[in-house]
């Protein structure tokens, strides 16, 4: 195995983004109701990972869980042919 092959778990938030639009609900007034930092938006944004706390936070508002808000997919599945 090589030293770069990280098997990198990288996460999606798009199913929260389109749980929003299901609910006609903007990502501020979410942020406002959950008292969630722009910052930690920005990352959410950017597919960085956020702490347990804030997807709990998120899903006690919207009474979901939490394969409502996040998807994790494997980075490793790209190139794995060779």
């Amino acid at each position: 195995m090589d030293k770069n092959d990280k098997n990198e778990i990288k996460v999606t938030y798009s199913p929260l983004w389109k749980l929003l639009i299901d609910r006609k609900m903007t990502k501020s007034e979410l942020r406002s109701k959950t008292h969630i930092a722009a910052s930690t938006f920005t990352k959410m944004n950017n597919g960085q990972m956020v702490s347990m706390d804030v997807i709990a936070r998120i899903c006690e508002e919207l009474q979901c869980s939490f394969d409502d808000v996040v998807q994790i997919e494997k980075e490793s599945d790209k190139g794995a042919e060779a």
